[in-house]
Parts: structure tokens; C-alpha cells; sequence
């Protein structure tokens, strides 16, 4: 394990958020959602997915991007608290939930067909 010992070895904030951002379009993929729900929940572009998938940094993240990339680790680290089944923390996104909330619909399609700025997701 490597310390850091300057403040020049830590990621600056836009290298912080290249990496939430590969870190939340891997859970993502891993709930199976679709590529347009990627885009959706992460108000990124085809082109800015593509780029990311390929290895690339896309142009600098807004702070809504940040926020939704918060979001979504928060949302994964909820799941791995409430569920020790792989297949709940990675498969509990895309059931459909019969709560009021919910009304039949996945998580998943909730947080992405909601609207960019839905009080749903954004919790406000």
C-alpha cells in the first residue's frame, strides 16, 4: 500500500469524479440497466459513456453529474448494507417494488424515466 505524502499525490477533483463516475456506470451496468438508463441517471451524453467505456476522461463533470454519481455510490453502498446476497445488492434495482412509492415499477426505471430533476431522486 502506497501513503501519500504530498498534497500533489492526491487526485484533483476532476480526476475524483473521472473515477466515481467509471465506479457508478460499472454498478449500473451491473444492475443491468440499459445504456440510455445509464445516460439518464448520470445526465451524461452517448458520447461521454463512450469515452468513459473506452478509458477516456470525458470534458470536465457539472456539479448535477457529481451529485447523480454521489447518488447512485450512496444507493450501492445502502444495498450492500441491507443485503449480503450478491444477487439482491445487484438485482433489487431492476424488481419491480409494489410499495406506494414504487407502484409496480423497478427502482431503476424510477430513478431514470422520473425527470432530471425529480424531488424522487435528487431527495429534495
Amino acid at each position: 500500500m502506497q501513503m501519500v505524502t504530498q498534497e500533489n499525490d492526491l487526485p484533483g477533483e476532476n480526476e475524483s469524479h473521472m473515477i466515481g463516475l467509471r465506479a457508478a456506470i460499472t454498478i449500473l451496468k451491473g444492475w443491468k440497466a440499459t445504456r440510455s438508463q445509464i445516460q439518464k441517471i448520470l445526465g451524461i451524453s452517448s458520447y461521454a459513456l463512450d469515452r468513459v467505456t473506452a478509458g477516456n476522461a470525458p470534458s470536465k463533470l457539472d456539479g448535477e453529474q457529481a451529485e447523480r454519481i454521489s447518488m447512485v455510490l450512496n444507493i450501492h453502498a445502502a444495498m450492500r448494507t441491507l443485503f449480503e446476497n450478491p444477487a439482491n445488492v445487484y438485482g433489487f434495482m431492476r424488481r419491480p417494488n409494489d410499495n406506494d412509492f414504487f407502484n409496480g415499477r423497478a427502482p431503476l426505471d424510477v430513478i431514470a424515466y422520473s425527470g432530471e430533476r425529480d424531488r424522487s431522486f435528487r431527495g429534495s
